[in-house]
């Protein structure tokens, strides 16, 4: 038996593939998780083979999640299933550690499939991700998206200060001290031309590696 952990902050998301997953025989849904930090918390207790990661999530993300997963459970295998498709998300996080990317307008039968691949120690990845990060990969010396110069960490301070989150809050969930989180930002505003988060989330959302979100909030 298969065992997995779902992680997202949408609860209906959750409810909706654990009814895809307990129409199967050998895939049982052993816990769910709602933040990165939830899901560390959960993964540790449970060990569980599977767990199902969005990315965009309160506190630390699906990234930041992901990179400690793969440090402290070698042997359970993240799948990120998110609406971010662009890049360098999927590139980031398979750095990250993750063993598959699907997006969550994948069918119910080629999660399953993922999983099990995943568990037998392949790695997944949804054609139209696939097909992304080689078109990036071959565009890369033409000057593609300007977030692909930004380290790992610089990307996970980039998504956490889009997301509204201050050096403070940053240093905390990161455990990094403040004048480490200010030199990452810096140094990435400095990459990316950009002088404030203003015109980080803008650049992002330009590039699509963070959703346009409707007046009102929501994820």
């Amino acid at each position: 038996m298969i065992s997995v952990l779902l992680v997202d902050d949408h609860k209906l998301m959750r409810t909706g593939i654990k009814f895809i997953l307990d129409d199967t025989t050998d895939i049982r849904v052993v816990g769910e998780a709602s933040s990165g930090e939830e899901a560390l918390e959960r993964a540790r207790v449970l060990k569980p083979n599977v767990i199902l990661m969005d990315v965009s999530m309160p506190g630390i993300g699906g990234l930041e999640a992901t990179r400690k997963l793969a440090m402290s459970l070698p042997d359970t295998r993240v799948i990120v299933l998110s609406a971010q498709t662009a890049e360098p998300y999927p590139m980031r996080l398979m750095e990250a550690g993750a063993a598959g990317y699907l997006t969550k307008d994948s069918a119910g039968d080629e999660i399953v499939t993922a999983i099990r691949r995943v568990q037998a120690g392949e790695r997944y990845i949804a054609a139209e991700i696939a097909r992304q990060m080689a078109l990036q990969a071959v565009n890369r010396t033409s000057g593609g998206s300007p977030f692909e110069q930004l380290s790992s960490r610089e990307m996970q301070v980039m998504i956490m200060a889009t997301g509204g989150h201050s050096v403070q809050d940053i240093s905390d969930k990161l455990h990094l001290s403040p004048k480490t989180v200010s030199t990452y930002r810096s140094r990435l505003f400095q990459k990316l031309g950009v002088s404030n988060d203003v015109e980080l989330t803008r650049l992002a959302m330009r590039y699509g590696v963070i959703e346009e979100k409707p007046d009102g909030g929501g994820s």
